[in-house]
């Protein structure tokens, strides 16, 4: 059998060579060509290729009835409707890791640039100046530089920031602190990395969490000589209160790369702006990444052809789609299980260990890897999926393990999702129900019985009289509505107990921590465990 591979957008030769070398692929390169071409060719393509440029949208989608792959030679899935692409059956790959070296050094290029003047002091030599003094800069070495994520290309910039003699400090709410000592990084609070970094680098996805993660108030804590490098996402800084930061003097200059709108607007406030430098969005753009990008991702999608190897794949983990298809309920318990779980403990996961219990011997696998992907995904980690997780959750230092054995009583088949941290330990409990969907059977010691899915109170308390009443009081008084509250405790009565409440949306306006001071009430979490 043979395939069609089209290119919508351009990558480096070396990965084109590799497929056209390839006998049973057929490679279809329309590079800047007109759209009309590229809808003629999808009718009859079994994997498209794309970058920024093409946005494979569910319409798109719908026009390539025989595609088995989407692959952006790039990092990010953002122009790809991966839930319409996975609702086909399609494959969606990325070439996550290739760009770390360049985009690292882009942001140390930015900073360094940006400390020494060199934008400024060049156009004033080609003015035919001559002005040392004014372009006077100052040393990166014996600096502090906050960076905020210690993911791939944070951790190589933590790496290069040393070798100039910097101070490094991090921001990273779900790193253990035994991986931040392997980076020899000290980690803090945002607000007080704010306080004491010369420099401040964002290296962050752009989540619910971490939109304007930058914003007007978190400026005015940074120092009036700091500096701001921003080469993750352009929704993470709030562009028109940095803008005016800069107006008023409270930091000293900032270089960004990446923007909320791309290409980055001719009226923006940003281009009018001295002590700021701008790129447009090139901390991918080196030879050699994209030399590493085109070899990695066309490889993946030869071998997803020819072998059916998915291993690249975001959405689906490297099993046949027959097993996927078995197991999607029990993997999706899985995922809302490890959801839950972040939820109910206490500072950075260091581990996670997932029970199976069931006959499927080729599930245990994929039901830890699910679990982490939940755990991950509740972290704010994006993109996360079955094929990332494990690998994502080593580079933070979670350590994972799985067990097989007997299910829970009363159950053909039981999934548990314990996660350690310094704090101590939570155990959460879930069943499938006729082999369709699931519910959550236990937190911990206590026996419950509630779905996984939208908002989740779990409440503990002392088990006196009235604090079922005192919740519901509360709860209605806020106008949250209640779709199941199960209570339990354990023998004998008078001790603690504890509530699971599904809830029909976030509580607000201090609506929490009004039930955390309900009389009796020992500890209140919310999760969200999905639609």
């Amino acid at each position: 059998m043979s395939y069609r591979v089209v290119l919508a957008d351009r990558v480096a030769e070396s990965g084109v060579r590799l497929l056209a070398e390839t006998p049973e692929i057929e490679v279809v390169n329309l590079a800047g060509k007109p759209r009309e071409e590229l809808d003629r060719a999808l009718a009859g393509a079994h994997a498209l290729v794309v970058r920024s440029e093409t946005h494979v949208t569910a319409d798109l989608l719908a026009r390539a009835p025989r595609l088995q792959v989407v692959a952006r030679a790039g990092t990010g899935v953002d122009t790809i409707d991966v839930h319409a692409a996975t609702r086909r059956g399609i494959a969606v790959m990325n070439a996550p890791g290739a760009n770390t070296v360049s985009a690292a050094e882009h942001a140390m290029g930015l900073l360094l640039a940006l400390v020494r003047h060199i934008p400024w002091a060049a156009e004033a030599m080609r003015r035919g100046e001559w002005d040392r003094k004014r372009f006077e800069g100052t040393e990166l070495r014996g600096k502090t530089i906050g960076i905020v994520g210690l993911g791939r290309i944070g951790g190589h910039v933590a790496q290069v920031a040393r070798a100039f003699g910097m101070q490094v400090i991090a921001h990273d709410p779900y790193l253990p602190r035994e991986r931040a000592a392997e980076l020899q990084v000290k980690l803090l609070p945002l607000e007080q990395l704010l306080r004491q970094a010369d420099v401040v680098t964002l290296h962050v996805a752009h989540t619910e969490q971490t939109h304007h993660l930058i914003n007007a108030e978190r400026l005015k804590l940074m120092k009036r000589t700091a500096v701001l490098i921003n080469t993750a996402r352009g929704e993470l800084v709030d562009e028109a209160a940095l803008a005016e930061a800069i107006v008023q003097q409270r930091i000293a200059g900032a270089a960004v790369d990446v923007f909320a709108r791309e290409p980055l607007p001719a009226d923006s406030p940003l281009r009018k702006l001295e002590r700021v430098i701008l790129t447009p969005h090139l901390a991918a753009s080196t030879a050699e990444a994209q030399e590493r990008v085109s070899l990695e991702i066309l490889t993946a999608v030869r071998d997803a052809l020819l072998t059916g190897d998915l291993s690249f794949a975001i959405n689906v983990p490297g099993i046949s789609g027959d097993l996927l298809r078995r197991l999607g309920p029990l993997l999706d318990l899985a995922r809302r299980l490890g959801r839950l779980g972040l939820a109910l403990v206490e500072g950075p996961v260091r581990s996670i260990e997932v029970a199976y219990g069931g006959k499927d011997e080729a599930a245990p696998r994929p039901v830890l890897v699910a679990a982490v992907e939940g755990l991950l995904s509740a972290m704010g980690v994006e993109p996360v999926s079955l094929v990332n997780a494990l690998l994502i959750a080593e580079e933070r230092g979670i350590q994972h393990a799985r067990k097989t054995g007997a299910p829970e009583p009363g159950f053909e088949t039981t999934v548990g999702v314990m996660l350690e941290t310094s704090a101590g330990r939570t155990r959460v409990l879930g069943a499938l129900v006729g082999d369709s969907h699931g519910r959550v059977i236990g937190i911990d010691d206590y026996h419950v019985d509630v779905a996984p899915e939208g908002w989740m109170l779990v409440i503990r308390n002392r088990d006196v009289p009235g604090v079922i009443g005192h919740v519901g009081t509360l709860l209605s008084r806020a106008g949250i509505n209640i779709g199941s509250y199960h209570q339990a405790r354990r023998a004998p009565p008078g001790g603690e107990a504890i509530a699971a409440v599904s809830v029909d949306q976030a509580l607000t306006n201090g609506v929490l921590e009004e039930l955390q001071r309900v009389p009796d009430v020992l500890q209140v979490r919310l999760a969200y465990l999905g639609d």
